[in-house]
């Protein structure tokens, strides 16, 4: 299963009725990396308003979605900016509109509006990419299967990691979820090599 996040990080800002917004998006393979990426914006822009910011990640039906208004209207702010990451189709993304008050009020139209645009054009200017979920695998192999085994890796769009060359050559690489149970089953059918796995 193939999912979109975005391509890069990316900042937006724009002002509006004399407050300053300013959105940043970063990819986030899980709840831990969002959380880090938000406290480092908000320790960057401690002297903000405002740091509101939403999150979604997962790659199943049911993916992880937060949102949190730091201080503004309840709705005007969180929500609006998880809106644009629905919108934009895209997962393992976390997205924060920093906000700095400019002395006139906006209502709560404006908020939401304020806060939904800036992410939008954040997420826009992140740009997208198709990502293709893979499971970590380890091969250890003799010298002489190694062409074999490089064959078949190469076959499945494998992407190796790292590999220790000593008695036996070994291989940390990404193998795509969905052609795991396959590059096992081809691996089983080639003499001295062992393999470990996420799978």
């Amino acid at each position: 299963m193939t999912f979109f996040s975005i391509a890069k990080k990316s900042q937006y800002e724009q002002k509006i009725q004399r407050s300053v917004f300013i959105g940043h998006a970063s990819a986030a393979a899980d709840e831990e990396a969002a959380k880090q990426f938000i406290a480092e914006v908000r320790e960057e822009h401690a002297q903000a308003t405002h740091n509101c910011y939403a999150y979604q990640v997962g790659l199943s039906e049911n993916p992880l979605t937060y949102y949190n208004d730091h201080g503004e209207p309840s709705g005007t702010a969180g929500r609006p900016i998880l809106s644009a990451i629905l919108k934009a189709g895209v997962t393992n993304t976390v997205v924060v509109v920093t906000r700095y008050y400019g002395g006139r009020k906006l209502g709560v139209r404006g908020l939401i509006d304020a806060y939904h645009t800036t992410a939008a054009a954040t997420l826009e200017q992140a740009g997208r990419i198709q990502v293709i979920p893979r499971l970590l695998m380890v091969i250890t192999c003799e010298y002489s299967e190694l062409d074999q085994v490089n064959y078949l890796l190469s076959q499945y769009d494998a992407v190796i990691k790292n590999t220790d060359y000593k008695d036996n050559v070994s291989h940390e690489l990404l193998v795509p979820e969905a052609d795991y149970a396959a590059v096992i089953a081809q691996l089983s059918a080639i003499p001295g090599v062992e393999w470990k796995g996420t799978g």
